[in-house]
């Protein structure tokens, strides 16, 4: 089901972008997913939060970007923790590090910034009154998540210590990571959900919570990053309508395994993945088409 009411500890609950200019950002991606968005901070605050939002549930946020953080457009990555204080412990414990200290978000939650060995930054989100996204898995909502490195067994040990993942391999150069609780999860609201995946050909991807790409020697100055992922009717379509708003098509519609995707840089320069769900493609090799590693 596409609406969701809560996420589990170690699962990708959210995204946002921070934007040099989120007015800009704002008419941009309304524009490209169609998405009603208002600022919900305060009266008199000085800041903006822009909530994004689908048939009135939540599926990401415009912001601007953070004092003291570097100024660039980024989409960033949250993922649900019980303790944002004791998940935080850990990152620092296995090698990681602590961008931002744990911090309360008004009711909304308590959040902290940390960065994995390699470098890529991610947010921890302990719920408050915003349990995550609410509309996931449909054109224009929150899709997937993905960590892009180049030591995957430095970062097998790190998310696995830290959230208790485990992988799945889909090929030479790409891996899921998994979470049995989280299948378990989704087995007991959707009861038959494991057995359809047996039948459809991907036993174990009820428990997939994010994938992990290694990124390639054609991409040397890319750094270790976290990508997310949109659903979309239309990787072609919406590729050129990125395009028209004034964004970068990074790499054209592709076909891969399960799907047909593009890359997008907006107008600011924060970069996300687009893809199409498309069943005929699920024998098409994981190393096929370009690749999405892009920073």
């Amino acid at each position: 089901m596409p609406e969701r009411d809560g996420y589990i500890a170690g699962v990708p609950c959210w995204v946002d972008t921070s934007q040099p200019d989120p007015d800009a950002a704002v008419d941009f991606y309304r524009g490209l997913f169609g998405w009603e968005l208002e600022n919900v901070m305060p009266e008199g605050s000085e800041g903006k939060y822009f909530m994004a939002r689908i048939r009135g549930g939540d599926v990401a946020a415009i912001s601007p970007i953070a004092a003291g953080a570097p100024a660039m457009a980024t989409w960033n990555t949250h993922i649900a923790v019980d303790s944002a204080d004791e998940t935080a412990a850990k990152v620092s414990a296995s090698g990681g590090k602590l961008l931002m200290e744990p911090f309360d978000v008004m009711d909304a939650g308590r959040m902290a910034v940390c960065a994995d060995p390699e470098g890529a930054v991610f947010f921890l989100w302990q719920a408050g009154r915003s349990k995550g996204a609410q509309v996931v898995n449909e054109p224009g909502a929150l899709n997937f998540n993905g960590l892009n490195t180049r030591d995957p067994e430095s970062a097998k040990r790190f998310y696995g210590s830290v959230f208790g993942w485990e992988t799945m391999s889909l090929g030479p150069a790409t891996e899921m990571w998994t979470l049995s609780a989280y299948g378990d999860q989704l087995e007991r609201d959707n009861p038959g959900l494991r057995e359809s995946m047996r039948e459809g050909g991907t036993p174990g991807f009820e428990n997939v919570v994010a994938s992990v790409q290694t990124l390639g020697a054609d991409q040397p100055d890319t750094p270790a990053h976290w990508s997310v992922t949109f659903a979309v009717d239309d990787a072609d379509a919406i590729a050129e309508k990125a395009a028209e708003l004034g964004g970068q098509v990074t790499v054209p519609p592709f076909d891969a395994p399960w799907v047909r995707m593009t890359v997008i840089t907006d107008p600011q320069g924060a970069t996300f993945i687009a893809s199409k769900f498309v069943p005929e493609n699920r024998d098409i090799s994981a190393g096929a088409g370009a690749s999405v590693g892009a920073a």
